[in-house]
């Protein structure tokens, strides 16, 4: 973890009553910042191997797919051909079946298909929107839509409620705050009292749990965004709406010019 990041956690002690705001607000930012970390080290890693050996055209998708992802996405229509080429990279790390393995993120992003790690198994389980334990182009390609910058911001919301709602109840408790920090601390090598967590994490609910019963649900995080704009500021990958430029090598056989 870089040191800005350690900072940012080393911060959450400071206990001045001027700074509650900040106290409540960092811990979440920072527990995003892993996620997103997660996802560009995976962009950045796949487009180093291009021009490499390519993988066979066992993945199809239609033109008309394209263009239907399109309309229903931020992305234009090149920036969703430069996706499925990254896409068809990814899949056939390991199994060229044309859909993406927990292993093979794994292996594009630590470059080891084994081990355990928090918050890849939560980045693979929010694409995997079937639950089916692949991930397709199309949850590939929805799931990365929410980081664009044109993206809605309830999307964002939505997409980072679920992010910490690791029992997928459709609400937040304590306990999963707690894991996704202690998760924070353990990869910065930040030791932290149990007191201090403890007060980080009540700080939080105390603000966020509008109707003090213990746990957030979907409306109480929506407000408690709304007060907090900053919690969403990882949300957003600004070089996904020009992927095209920054990675002209995705970009094979287009049949349109956006």
């Amino acid at each position: 973890m870089d040191s800005s990041r350690s900072s940012l956690v080393l911060s959450l002690v400071e206990t001045d009553s001027s700074r509650s705001t900040l106290m409540i607000c960092r811990p979440l930012c920072a527990v995003v910042g892993p996620f997103m970390g997660l996802i560009e080290a995976l962009i950045f890693s796949i487009t180093h191997c291009f021009g490499q050996r390519r993988p066979r055209n066992c993945f199809y998708y239609s033109f008309d797919d394209v263009v239907r992802l399109a309309s229903t996405t931020p992305f234009t229509v090149n920036e969703i051909e430069a996706l499925r080429e990254l896409y068809k990279k990814l899949s056939s790390l390991m199994i060229d079946d044309g859909l993406i393995h927990k292993e093979e993120l794994q292996l594009a992003i630590f470059t080891t298909p084994v081990g355990r790690n928090l918050f890849l198994d939560r980045v693979f389980d929010l694409f995997d929107e079937k639950k089916d334990g692949v991930i397709e182009f199309e949850e590939f390609v929805r799931a990365l839509s929410v980081f664009h910058p044109r993206a809605p911001v309830e999307d964002k919301t939505d997409f980072a409620f679920r992010l910490y709602d690791l029992r997928q109840t459709g609400y937040i408790e304590k306990e999963e705050v707690r894991q996704m920090v202690v998760a924070i601390l353990s990869e910065s090598g930040i030791q932290l009292s149990d007191e201090n967590l403890e007060a980080i994490i009540d700080k939080t609910f105390i603000d966020a749990d509008t109707d003090k019963d213990g746990k957030i649900n979907k409306e109480d995080w929506k407000t408690f965004v709304v007060r907090h704009p900053t919690l969403l500021k990882n949300m957003t990958l600004n070089y996904l709406k020009d992927i095209t430029s920054i990675f002209p090598s995705f970009i094979c056989n287009t049949e349109v010019d956006d």
